[in-house]
Formats: structure tokens, sequence, C-alpha cells
């Protein structure tokens, strides 16, 4: 059975980190302009390229956006909202949870998700973590907020319920796996881990081949991209040739994780209550 009505779900999601991407891991960063610099070409150039580029196929996509990066920012949420485009949690600073008191972590929950609301007009529906890290009050604290959806863990290639502190909830994991993000491919600093410079075909090769395989055995495709690294002019036209990929296939949804997760959650109700778990 098809995940959802539209057929094969494709997500394309962008993590707007801009200067938090250093920041998150050490304040200090801060006083060094050219490292900001590198995280500002995100807010500043990359993410306009990609929303023109999301346009010109008619497409929709979901931003994960630290609430620092909105509150300073928010004539850019605006233009994301303006274009159709779904906002979502990622925290506040992108602080490194494990480095986080419980305190710490809950409030980093509570001021991200203000300033969502504040911009969009209602509470966000789905959370990525920084950096793909959680801590034993994570999980807790999605269902304390409401959230409909987590796009966080690499156990699966398909999405399923999530099961917290033993009890069944209706929340979506959409995983991913770091193959399918951008940063392992493009990111590259002095003082991050990674530094990597791939040429954009090894990361549309790798990305045509994953779909090959999820679209055959129909499950679903989850990309992670930052627009201070696909934003890039090379590095757009890899994401280009992706879309163009995908949709020179049937039956294939690229949409907001909001939209695609209300679609299949009944579905995954379904196979939830038939296999008596």
């Amino acid at each position: 059975m098809p995940l959802t009505s539209k057929g094969f779900p494709l997500f394309l999601t962008f993590d707007l980190d801009a200067e938090t991407m250093w920041t998150g891991r050490d304040p200090a960063y801060a006083a060094r302009p050219i490292l900001m610099s590198q995280g500002a070409y995100g807010w500043k150039v990359g993410t306009g390229r990609v929303l023109d580029l999301l346009d010109r196929y008619g497409v929709k996509a979901t931003f994960f956006v630290p609430g620092i990066i909105i509150d300073q920012r928010e004539w850019l949420m605006e233009e994301i909202l303006k274009r159709g485009h779904e906002i979502a949690h990622h925290s506040y600073s992108h602080s490194w949870i494990l480095s986080l008191t419980p305190e710490q972590e809950r409030e980093e929950m509570e001021r991200g998700f203000q300033s969502i609301r504040r911009v969009t007009g209602r509470a966000p529906r789905g959370w990525r973590s920084p950096a793909a890290e959680i801590s034993a009050i994570t999980m807790p604290l999605l269902v304390e907020y409401g959230f409909d959806y987590s796009s966080n863990f690499f156990d699966d290639d398909s999405p399923y319920l999530h099961t917290v502190d033993g009890r069944e909830t209706e929340i979506v994991e959409l995983p991913f796996r770091w193959v399918l993000d951008d940063a392992p491919f493009f990111q590259y600093s002095i003082v991050l881990p990674g530094r990597t410079l791939q040429a954009p075909s090894a990361v549309l090769e790798a990305w045509k081949g994953e779909f090959d395989v999820l679209y055959a055995e129909d499950r679903m495709m989850m990309v992670g991209m930052h627009p201070e690294l696909i934003g890039q002019p090379s590095r757009i036209k890899a994401l280009e040739g992706l879309i163009e990929y995908a949709l020179g296939h049937p039956n294939v949804w690229i949409g907001r994780c909001d939209e695609m997760v209300d679609d299949m959650r009944p579905a995954l109700l379904r196979a939830r209550a038939g296999s008596g778990r």
C-alpha cells in the first residue's frame, strides 16, 4: 500500500542554521567575522536561491529554523511563508543538546516554539534536533508540546510512529541518514568537523541512487540540506538535478512535511493497530 495518497513521498528539507552552525558549538565564534560570514551566506544568498528553484518546479518544502534566526531575520521568514513553505522547529540557538541541562533544553524548546508561533500564527508541528542529537528528555518534550512529527532518527527508510516512555503516540518519525544530508559532502570550515569539498556530481549520483532503491521499494526519501551549503551556485544545480530526476518518475509527491504527515498518518495508525502493538 502506498504511504501517501499522492504516491512516493520525497521530502526536501532545509536547516537554515546560518551563523548558528558555528555559534551553536561555541558562542565565542561570534567574534570571528569570517566564520560568521560563511553562515550569513545562508540567509543573504542561499535561501533566496533555494526558494527560486522550488518556485520554478512548483514544489513545496519545510525549513527547520533556529528561533534566534527567526527573530533576527523575520523578513526572510515572511518570504518563506509567502511562497507556501513550512517553518518547523530547530531549537533556539542550535546549541548542542548533550551539553545542556534539562532546564536549558526546555528553555531552548520554549523559546524556539514561541518564535515560530509569533511569525506563523500557529504552533510548530515538526522538530529536528541540532546536530542530530537528543537527550533523555527530548522525546517527552515533543509529546508535551504536542508535536506531530520528528525528523531525527536514522533507523529506517520508512516513516513510523513513536513510542515514548512505553506509551504509543501519534508522532510520526521521518527518518533520514547522513548520505541524504548535504553537510557530509559540502561542509568545509577550519573549526567544524567534516572539512570536505566534494563535487556536486558526487551528491547527485548518491541521491539518484538512493531515490532509485527507495522508489522501487515504495518507501520515502528524506533529504536534509542547508541553504548556506546547497544554495551555492554549483550545488544548487545538484538539487535541481534531483528534482528533475524525481519528477521524471510517475506518482512522486514533493511536499511539506506537515502535509505529507497528515496524509500518511492514518495508514500508519491502521498498520499499528493491525500489528497488535
